[in-house]
């Protein structure tokens, strides 16, 4: 284990910040949770890395030590129940995955700690767009898909934007208005599925104001690349200023289930339940 916790150390000091916390996007202040999403995750990789030395170290001895000699006939002794090396390739596995969830369960459950939030914003996702409702303050948003460019871009000024004030605990409800999505703030590693009649809730505090992108991260549909939008995280003062020209714009109130699209879900009086079908059955 020596060599190997020299080469991992020689090998950590030549990496980038990037590199060192897995390739992940962001930085670990982006947010309250970033920090402990990229510990866990390169945390992981660590242990795994040092775990895939040892075997491939303990195949590659297996294949030249144990391989057929020139003039060596027949098949060599075989070996079968080994007690002490079936127990421990038994038991450390074992530890291994009891250990990653314990972890994992530690900061899933920290990440979604509910903790009195201050803002409530409500995302309703669309093929192939979001609208967003700023529920404290009565305005919304409406979004569009993205417009294509010659180039193969997009055309970013006229992307939704979602705007969050920096250092206020944030709950993000999201809904679908037809089909499976995926919100994805990319550089704050938080992404949740929008189920069709099922609310999903995010929780955060943005720590740095700033651009982020969003994507869909959920197979949607034929413009699915398109369904994109940014969250900007402004100072309080700001954050008030754009609430005032929302209200300014007549975007009051909110953008409500009303406007979905799907209408066989539960409890909705528009859909067709088996009731409907045995009146009409009876009728006809």
């Amino acid at each position: 284990m020596l060599p190997i916790g020299l080469v991992v150390s020689v090998v950590l000091a030549g990496c980038t910040q990037q590199q060192l916390q897995g390739f992940l996007p962001g930085d670990p202040g982006l947010t309250d949770h970033t920090g402990r999403i990229i510990g866990l995750w390169t945390t992981s990789w660590i242990v795994l890395l040092v775990v895939g030395v040892i075997t491939w170290g303990l195949i590659l001895w297996a294949v030249v030590v144990y391989r057929r000699r020139k003039g060596q006939t027949g098949l060599p002794v075989q070996l079968r129940y080994n007690l002490p090396i079936e127990i421990f390739y038994t038991i450390v596995p074992f530890i291994l995955v009891i250990g990653f969830f314990a972890f994992t369960a530690r900061d899933q459950t920290a990440i979604e700690a509910d903790n009195d939030p201050e803002v409530h914003i409500q995302v309703y996702g669309k093929r192939w767009a979001w609208d967003f409702n700023y529920v404290d303050e009565n305005v919304f948003s409406a979004g569009v898909q993205a417009d294509t460019l010659a180039d193969g871009g997009v055309q970013e000024d006229e992307l939704p934007v979602l705007y969050l004030p920096v250092g206020k605990r944030v709950e993000i409800n999201i809904e679908s208005r037809d089909v499976i999505h995926s919100f994805w703030i990319i550089d704050f590693l938080y992404k949740k599925d929008m189920i069709p009649a099922k609310s999903n809730y995010l929780y955060f505090i943005p720590l740095e104001e700033g651009t982020y992108h969003v994507k869909c991260a959920e197979l949607c549909g034929e413009y699915h690349s398109l369904m994109l939008a940014e969250v900007k995280v402004v100072s309080e003062a700001e954050y008030e200023h754009q609430m005032a020209l929302l209200r300014e714009a007549g975007n009051v109130g909110q953008l409500g289930p009303e406007y979905n699209t799907n209408t066989n879900l539960p409890g909705n009086g528009s859909s067709t339940t088996d009731s409907d079908l045995v009146e009409k059955g009876d009728a006809k």
